[in-house]
């Protein structure tokens, strides 16, 4: 059996989930953790058996005993150089998205990969939920015919809003939206975009900060057909992490629609109330088996790795989804669509 070492540079939230994915992954054979919240570092540690842990990222990017690294630290703005130094060691690389904070900088992370011919997967969990795997499939089958409009309506809690507002100065187009854009591009591949349109609103976040509560966004594809993705975090708290989406996708000759608001499950107690557990976006561990797409997409970039197979979510993919959300952004501030021209 092909057997890798691992790294995972940030294990909060999420790189918490990829560390203990890749500690039961019988592809993997030793799994490296950098962390810099001591108490995290320790307890993780000890939770997935890792064979080191540190403080420094740097050691993890550089040790030539480690094949592939996971990059799931944050802020968001701060993880191109990790990338960089990752892929000029000849490392295969997973990020969380974005890729880097600017176009400039990742491609410069393509051609890093292009040279030393290495995989550089994005963290676009969406592609790896059955539900969302199924409407790509249906639609490049062509059950519904031709695509004529796609809806995403994605709203996370306000404590996920405010995490992201405390750490970056990044849109809820760029955070939220970037999934929903990700994954409608991908269901309709080969079009590409060629105009997009958005507006924000903002009531809650915009009293402390320069950030909205959420973003509409209109995108027209080369053939006509139009996505609209809306994204916001101003949801009320309840269950942690809670995420909800409506998707409809209307063809020539049928449509599909996706509840994907988590109704299937309530918890009704007398201390919290009503809640939805297994809502939130990447999945959550449940005893014996994990809940949640995040998993599988991390097995996925092991094996890619393991069986040199090509990644799902291309950082060539996440470039596209990149002009898209910062057209959105403009379109945002001047009040004006925006055309894209696309290197293609």
């Amino acid at each position: 059996m092909t057997r890798i070492n691992v790294g995972v540079i940030g294990a909060g939230w999420v790189g918490g989930i990829r560390a203990n994915a890749c500690a039961i992954n019988p592809l993997v054979d030793e799994l490296h953790i950098a962390e810099i919240d001591n108490a995290r570092a320790e307890a993780i540690g000890a939770e997935t058996g890792a064979a080191r842990v540190t403080a420094d990222w740097k050691v993890i990017a550089a040790s030539p005993q480690i094949d592939a690294v996971i990059v799931a630290s944050t802020p968001e703005s701060q993880r191109f150089p990790i990338v960089r130094a990752a892929l000029e060691a000849g490392k295969h690389v997973l990020v969380e998205k974005p890729v880097a904070p600017t176009p400039e900088e990742t491609d410069e992370a393509i051609a890093l990969c292009d040279v030393g011919d290495l995989k550089l997967a994005v963290g676009y969990t969406r592609r790896f939920d059955p539900k969302y795997a199924f409407i790509n499939k249906a639609i490049k089958a062509g059950e519904i015919g031709e695509p004529v409009t796609c809806l995403v309506s994605r709203n996370i809690t306000r404590e996920i809003g405010a995490k992201i507002k405390g750490r970056s100065r990044m849109s809820p187009a760029a955070m939220g939206g970037t999934h929903s854009i990700d994954f409608l591009l991908w269901c309709l591949q080969p079009r590409l975009p060629v105009k997009v349109y958005s507006q924000q609103s903002g009531k809650l976040f915009s009293r402390v900060s320069n950030t909205p509560d959420h973003q509409w966004i209109m995108v027209t594809m080369d053939d006509g057909t139009t996505i609209t993705a809306g994204s916001g975090w101003v949801l009320p708290l309840g269950y942690p992490q809670y995420s909800q989406s409506w998707i409809e996708i209307v063809g020539t000759n049928g449509a599909l629609t996706v509840d994907d608001t988590h109704r299937e499950i309530r918890l009704n107690t007398a201390a919290d109330g009503i809640r939805y557990p297994l809502s939130s976006m990447p999945g959550e561990p449940v005893d014996h088996v994990f809940a949640g797409a995040m998993v599988d997409e991390t097995n996925h970039f092991v094996s890619a790795v393991a069986f040199n197979r090509p990644v799902l979510a291309t950082a060539r993919e996440a470039r596209l989804v990149m002009d898209v959300t910062m057209a959105a952004d403009l379109s945002a501030i001047t009040g004006e669509p925006v055309d894209l021209i696309l290197d293609t």
